[in-house]
Formats: C-alpha cells, sequence, structure tokens
C-alpha cells in the first residue's frame, strides 16, 4: 500500500485535521492498493487562508516570471512521467501504454504551452482614453473528476497560476494520487507557499466548503452535471465566478455519401477512450436508416479486434470502469437499452469471459430505432454505442441536437464544406469534421447542461482573469478647453 498521510497547505506537507482514510481502488483487480487523507471543512479553510494571504504577492509577480515557473513545474513532472503513468493507470484503469501518453503526455504538452504563452498574451491595451487590464479573478477552488485527472488538474491549474490567481485543489478521491505526485512537483518547483494547496477528501465535506467560502473568488468545476448543479448553488451564495465542465451525450452524424466504415472506426474510437469514461465521447452514431445495420456490424467488427484486459498487462487495449458504482450502473442502462427496444449487437450486460475479477464492461453496441430512448439520451459513462437512424439531413440534425447536453459532436459527409455547414447546425461546443484531430488550443466547453466556461489554449486562460478597465486622464486641447 502506498500511503500519502498529510495534505500540501501554505508550502509545507501538512497534518489533516481528521484521521480519517480514503482507499484508492486498483479497477482491474478490485483491490486497494493506496490511501490519502480524507480531509475536512477545517482543512479547506485552511487551504483557503493560505491561498488568500499569498494572493497578493503572486498576482503582481510579473507574467513572465509566473511563466517561468510554469516551465520549472513542467520540467519536474516530466522526470516523473514514469511514476505518473503507473499511477494514473492503476488509478483509472487506462492501459499503461495509451495513459502515457493522453494521461501523462497531454497535460505535459498544456504545461509547456502555458509557459510559452506568458510572454504572448496581451495582458493589457489601449481603448480611447482607456488602459484595459487583465486580472487575476483571485482566489480560485478547483473540483476535479477522476476520468482524466492529471489532465482535467492541469486545465484549470496551470491556466490559473499563469493569470495570477492562487488555487486550492480538491482531487477526485477516486483518483487522487497523481495530485500528490504534482504538488510534489509544485513543491519543487519553489512556487511561493499558499500559492497552490491541495486537499484530498470528498465532495460534501471539502468540495462544499470550497464552493461556499466567501474568501474563494472563483470555483472551477468538472464533474456530473448533477454535483455541478449543486456547486454552482453553493457557490451562488457569495455571487463567485463558476465555471462548470459537465456531461455529454455527443453525436456523430453520418451523412448520405460519407465513407462509412471510416466513420464508424473513428466513432468507436472516440467511443471508447478511456473505456467510455470521457464526456466528450462520440456514444451515438446517426446514420443512414438504409445502412444502419451495416453501421452496427461494422462497429462490431471493430470492438471484436480490441483487446480488454488490466491496465497493466502488456497488450492491452480497452481496460475496465473505474469502480463497481460505475460498473453496475452501465450494466444497468445497458439492460435497460434493451427492455426499451434497443437490440444488442455486441457486448452486452454480462462479466466479460475471464475477466471477472475487476470492474471490466465488455464494448457494447446497440442498436436503437428511438431518438427518445434511455440509452439514446442519457450519458452512459461507459464502453456503450448506440447507433440510431436518420430519414435524411435534417432528421439527422434533429436527432443530434435533441439532448439537454451539447459538449461534442462529429459530422462525416462526402466532402468537408458539406461537413462544416451541418456542424454550424450543430449545438455543441466542439465539433470533428471527418476524423479531424483534437486541437488542445481551441476552446473546450459546451452548450446547455454541459457547462459554462471554456477550457483550453488562451480560452482557458482567460476564465481566470476579470476585466480592469483604467480611464486616463485626457491630455488633448478639447480636454484642456473644456
Amino acid at each position: 500500500m502506498t500511503e500519502h498521510t498529510r495534505l500540501y497547505i501554505s508550502g509545507r506537507w501538512t497534518e489533516a485535521s481528521t484521521a480519517e482514510r480514503i482507499e484508492v481502488i486498483d479497477p482491474s483487480s478490485a483491490t486497494p492498493f493506496a490511501s490519502v487523507p480524507a480531509a475536512g471543512a477545517v482543512d479547506a479553510r485552511a487551504a483557503v487562508a493560505a491561498a488568500r494571504a499569498a494572493f497578493d504577492g503572486w498576482s503582481r509577480t510579473p507574467p513572465a516570471e509566473r511563466g517561468a515557473a510554469l516551465a520549472r513545474i513542467a520540467t519536474a513532472l516530466e522526470a516523473r512521467a514514469e511514476a505518473l503513468t503507473d499511477t494514473i493507470a492503476r488509478e483509472v484503469g487506462m492501459p499503461r501504454r495509451m495513459a502515457a501518453r493522453v494521461q501523462v503526455g497531454g497535460p505535459l504538452r498544456q504545461w509547456q504551452q502555458y509557459a510559452a504563452m506568458a510572454e504572448g498574451f496581451e495582458w493589457e491595451r489601449r481603448v480611447g482614453h482607456s488602459l484595459v487590464l487583465r486580472q487575476p479573478a483571485g482566489v480560485v477552488g478547483a473540483i476535479t473528476p477522476w476520468n482524466f485527472p492529471l489532465h482535467q488538474i492541469t486545465l484549470k491549474l496551470a491556466p490559473a497560476l499563469l493569470a495570477g490567481c492562487t488555487v486550492v485543489l480538491k482531487p477526485s478521491e477516486v483518483a487522487p494520487l497523481n495530485a500528490f505526485l504534482l504538488a510534489g512537483a509544485i513543491d519543487e518547483a519553489g512556487l511561493p507557499a499558499g500559492v497552490f494547496n491541495l486537499v484530498s477528501g470528498y465532495g460534501p465535506e471539502v468540495g462544499e466548503a470550497l464552493a461556499g467560502d466567501a474568501d474563494v473568488d472563483m470555483l472551477s468545476f468538472t464533474g456530473s452535471t448533477r454535483a455541478g448543479r449543486r456547486v454552482a448553488e453553493l457557490a451562488a451564495a457569495t455571487v463567485k465566478k463558476v465555471a462548470l465542465e459537465l456531461g455529454g451525450k455527443s453525436a456523430a452524424v453520418v451523412l448520405d455519401g460519407a465513407d462509412l466504415p471510416t466513420a464508424v472506426k473513428g466513432t468507436v474510437s472516440s467511443c471508447l477512450l478511456n473505456s467510455g469514461q470521457a464526456c466528450s465521447a462520440h456514444t451515438r452514431l446517426v446514420v443512414p436508416r438504409a445502412r444502419a445495420e451495416e453501421a452496427a456490424a461494422l462497429a462490431a467488427e471493430a470492438m471484436a479486434r480490441l483487446r480488454l484486459g488490466p491496465a497493466l498487462e502488456d497488450g492491452s487495449q480497452l481496460g475496465p470502469l473505474v469502480s463497481a458504482a460505475q460498473r453496475e450502473r452501465v450494466r444497468a442502462l445497458i439492460r435497460q437499452g434493451i427492455a426499451e427496444g434497443a437490440r444488442l449487437v455486441c457486448g452486452g450486460a454480462e462479466a466479460p469471459a475471464g475477466l471477472e475479477t475487476g470492474y471490466f464492461v465488455a464494448p457494447t453496441v446497440l442498436l436503437c430505432a428511438d431518438p427518445a430512448a434511455t440509452v439514446a439520451r442519457e450519458e452512459i459513462f461507459g464502453p456503450v454505442l448506440v447507433v440510431l437512424p436518420h430519414d435524411g439531413e435534417e432528421d439527422a440534425i434533429r436527432i443530434a441536437n435533441a439532448t439537454p447536453y451539447g459538449l461534442a459532436g462529429a459530422v462525416w459527409a462526402a466532402d468537408d464544406e458539406h461537413a462544416l455547414a451541418v456542424a454550424r447546425r450543430l449545438r455543441a461546443g466542439q465539433v470533428d469534421l471527418n476524423g479531424a484531430p483534437f486541437n488542445p488550443l481551441a476552446p473546450f466547453g459546451g452548450f446547455g447542461l454541459s457547462g459554462l466556461g471554456r477550457e483550453g489554449g488562451v480560452y482557458g486562460l482567460e476564465e481566470f482573469l476579470e476585466y480592469q478597465a483604467v480611464q486616463l486622464p485626457r491630455r488633448d486641447s478639447a480636454a484642456r478647453a473644456g
């Protein structure tokens, strides 16, 4: 067992106010392998006080120096890349090879990109006789999820620090270990005491304490829509700035004339990223009715080629779900989908053969005629693709938009211009055309129940900044005459 016994508050490792522990479970084996403190509201308050005390000095530090600090953090993280990869693979269940690229490599590049952004960003500009400044939002409470833990921490912490904010981080209790490795890297980088603080714990204790604290100026949350509503409700009492990155039920729209095998292959790849535990996963495949059976068969064939197995086992391409609760939720939704009329093409709710230990769910395809069915509207957060037939372009757009979410989507068409025309009509924060890759510099976020605000690139930095207009004395002749 790996045991982290202390929190990181005001630049030092500090004993928690409670003796309670949180066990971290390896989803590949369903056994505990580490533990962290289950802190309480007292610890959250101490961390907020430390961040408040550090804010004035950090906010007045020149952006170039803040960028240099981010570069030091990136270097310290790079030295811990192997440990981070093994840790996140065991916490989350993503196969190690993919975890190295996605869960660790991506965040490392983000730290480097934000470090480089310090020099090129327009921190102030002249507008008439006003000087418009970009000022840090203040003390930030960051509450992050378990599915891409270091990535989501990075998309909050790196731009917040660059903006001049100080931060209290509450990582997911399901996957908190990577945050402790990050805290070690930040400590090595030599940030001033209180600029970064780490408090591990449960949402009702630590998360709600941060959301309701009047000394927290901004709350940045990534997680479920249900929890996001609660965070926003608590934050409203102190009228703090809130950024929410929530759920999704993204549609990949395939139009007549598109390359169906390529579209299905790309959609399956998106759907099964992190075993389907991705808010932006393309989990609805909307295809011409005449080709729905063919699309479902192609998806089943693509899934059959993937090797399901433990995260640290060589050759595993798809890992388990993160917890027993998540596995049971996904199984229940598969059963409900079948009960409501969807046809099971492959996979299903039963434990995969040979993988009865651990939280495994077989990659599943459901062919569903009803776009209003539960599995066609509710976020499943597992390796489940729902194939939905459409009766032409207008019907496809209607089906794609018939969800309270609006995080991501895709359009597959015979030409890019046609795909773009349809993409403009989708209510989604980001849309991939004909298999275009993810762009970490573009804004990430959504419409509707998918949340508020954007992360990534310069757009993510701007979330942690406020405008300040300074009216300068007018020295022209007209002003003097007046």
